[in-house]
């Protein structure tokens, strides 16, 4: 949904991929303010935040990758850079497990922060794959749910941290995200658009949500 919803706001309503960038980047700004000063964990603002983060992600990663001409293969090399700092100095503020222990103020900002460098990451990364490899956007996708489905099998059959497996799964998400997100909207793919796609991810997002709430609340 970020990948096909950046695209809307960036091409269909004509921000530009800067544009769109500043525009989602102050909504997340204020959606993250409010997160950390919230005294209880509210699954809307929660969600908000993921949303926001995905979306400003694609649009980040475009204007790297094409106004600024870094490339699919630079700029996704940068971005693991980036996001590889803010986990050193994640780790070196607190040494805490932030998924057993809860996060404070700075911590939490650097987990919206890794999130959305993360995100950022999985768009260049998705667009690498589907553009300067063969697999295109559907071998693309489905190498990435691959990888993923390992993912999963390490977390039920292995002693890896489960950290480290978290994280894993959600750089993995993005680009999956990102190429099945051009395979809906893309002429090679579905060619659904941007405007019905994104209805199309934001009904069944919000199906998901609500079926989740739903098994919690029994």
């Amino acid at each position: 949904m970020g990948e096909t919803a950046g695209d809307l706001i960036s091409q269909t309503f004509n921000l530009g991929y800067g544009g769109g960038t500043l525009a989602l980047l102050a909504l997340l700004i204020v959606a993250i303010t409010l997160s950390i000063n919230s005294k209880s964990q509210k699954p809307l603002l929660y969600w908000s935040v993921i949303t926001l983060a995905s979306t400003a992600g694609t649009t980040i990663s475009d204007y790297l990758s094409r106004t600024l001409s870094f490339g699919y293969v630079f700029g996704t090399l940068f971005l693991v850079f980036v996001l590889s700092l803010t986990f050193i100095i994640w780790k070196w503020y607190s040494k805490a497990d932030p998924l057993n222990n809860g996060l404070n103020k700075t911590t939490e900002f650097l987990y919206w922060t890794a999130i959305l460098c993360s995100s950022t990451l999985g768009t260049a990364f998705g667009d690498l794959l589907a553009h300067d490899t063969p697999l295109g956007f559907d071998f693309g996708s489905l190498f990435l749910l691959a990888l993923l489905m390992i993912v999963a099998a390490l977390d039920y059959f292995s002693k890896l941290s489960k950290t480290l497996i978290y994280w894993l799964a959600i750089i993995l998400t993005h680009p999956i995200g990102a190429t099945i997100g051009d395979y809906m909207t893309k002429p090679e793919g579905l060619n659904l658009g941007n405007s019905n796609a994104s209805l199309i991810l934001v009904v069944i997002f919000v199906l998901v949500i609500l079926i989740g709430k739903f098994k919690v609340q029994k």
